[in-house]
């Protein structure tokens, strides 16, 4: 017996590989993006209190429970700059990645082309795998990981179906410019393609300002807002996600998600009711905090010898390592990892051409100051 074709190339998650490495030399993990902290107190109350109270044993609907459907229309109204249905456009998910799951086995169909902006999130090539589309590419390249907006129109054809959208982007920390995004927003207009965005380190930007695909104009109709609480309050492991469309997306979304996951624990969701709720004051904390743990991270790693990428946004950090005697990323990892004991992930997996990331590695900076410090003191054995 053995892996259907459609997955089998892909393998173990190199998230899963260097996770595996970190345990074995008890190491410093910059590699997979999950906080060393607690995560928010009063989400995690509310959590608690939907327990003791009762009401949150049983299945809720599967399109999510009505108070979180309607906080997150609530907020997100303002910001998409129309008011949100949260009966008819707004579904709760097993985190981001589910949502995306269920956009493309919802609305995609063998045969169909999506265009993937590379370095990606390594689940998009899979779910392109999983319905039978055609993936294209847009690669972004150093130093600046800008869009090639001639590189992108040549990649829309009448074929095109979707493309997604992933901003702030992971891994390279870039915040699309209102030009990327118009020109994005232009040709899926033109083309009649869906826009899935993934925007679940909204948050989290230091440099510039974070436009919603479905703000501009004829994007609306066409777009599916994708997010979760799990990178903003510090609840990787709750896995609560969302998606905001217009009914004819959000029809594709449910006749998928219903037979994925159903729907989402109950607890977790009173939780994010509240999380709905947060003050601006807590955003800007989390802005400051994080701004001063790359800050820390991009210095330290420019003393040791990196080429620094200092992201715009998320909590990724993309960064060259010539001068180190290493021509390629995963060998390099796995030195870096053996000698100094700390992680990173080695992007050419994210790449449809791996040579394409061979240059780089990237590093989390999701994790206290104390910890970036040590990890920063040991890779100065790099030197």
């Amino acid at each position: 017996m053995s892996i259907a074709d459609r997955l089998a190339s892909f393998g173990v998650t190199i998230f899963s590989e260097m996770t595996a490495l970190a345990l074995e030399h008890d190491a410093i993990n910059l590699g997979q993006g999950f906080p060393n902290w607690a995560g928010a107190e009063f989400v995690k109350d509310a959590a608690a209190r939907s327990l003791v109270e009762g009401g949150s044993d049983q299945y809720p609907p599967s399109q999510g429970v009505p108070a979180l459907r309607q906080a997150i229309a609530d907020r997100y109204g303002p910001l998409l700059g129309r008011q949100v249905d949260p009966v008819g456009e707004v579904t709760i998910t097993c985190g981001c990645t589910e949502a995306l799951a269920a956009s493309f086995l919802g609305l995609i169909d063998p045969g169909d082309e999506v265009i993937l902006i590379e370095p990606f999130y390594d689940a998009y090539p899979v779910f392109v795998s999983m319905t039978g589309a055609v993936p294209r590419y847009v690669t972004l390249r150093p130093p600046g990981f800008g869009i090639d907006l001639e590189e992108l129109r040549s990649t829309f054809s009448p074929n095109t179906r979707a493309i997604v959208v992933n901003n702030p982007h992971n891994p390279t920390g870039r915040v699309f410019t209102d030009e990327e995004l118009a020109v994005i927003a232009s040709l899926c207009v033109e083309y009649d393609v869906i826009a899935i965005t993934d925007e679940v380190y909204e948050e989290m930007v230091y440099d510039g300002d974070h436009r919603r695909l479905a703000t501009y104009e004829g994007m609306w109709e066409r777009t599916l807002t994708l997010s979760s609480i799990g990178k903003t309050f510090s609840l990787t492991g709750w896995k609560v996600g969302w998606g905001i469309a217009p009914p004819a997306l959000t029809a594709g979304l449910r006749a998928a998600h219903q037979f994925l996951t159903f729907t989402t624990p109950t607890p977790v969701q009173h939780g994010a009711v509240v999380a709905m709720g947060a003050t601006a004051g807590f955003y800007e904390d989390l802005r400051s905090g994080y701004q001063k743990k790359r800050d820390l991270l991009a210095d330290g790693l420019d003393a040791v010898g990196f080429q620094v990428h200092r992201p715009q946004g998320t909590y990724f950090m993309m960064a060259g390592f010539d001068g180190f005697g290493f021509d390629d990323d995963r060998a390099f990892c796995r030195h870096m990892v053996e000698t100094t004991r700390v992680v990173a992930i080695p992007p050419s997996v994210f790449y449809h051409r791996p040579d394409d990331g061979g240059s780089l590695v990237r590093f989390a900076f999701c994790k206290d100051e104390e910890i970036l410090t040590e990890a920063l003191d040991r890779l100065s054995g790099l030197k």
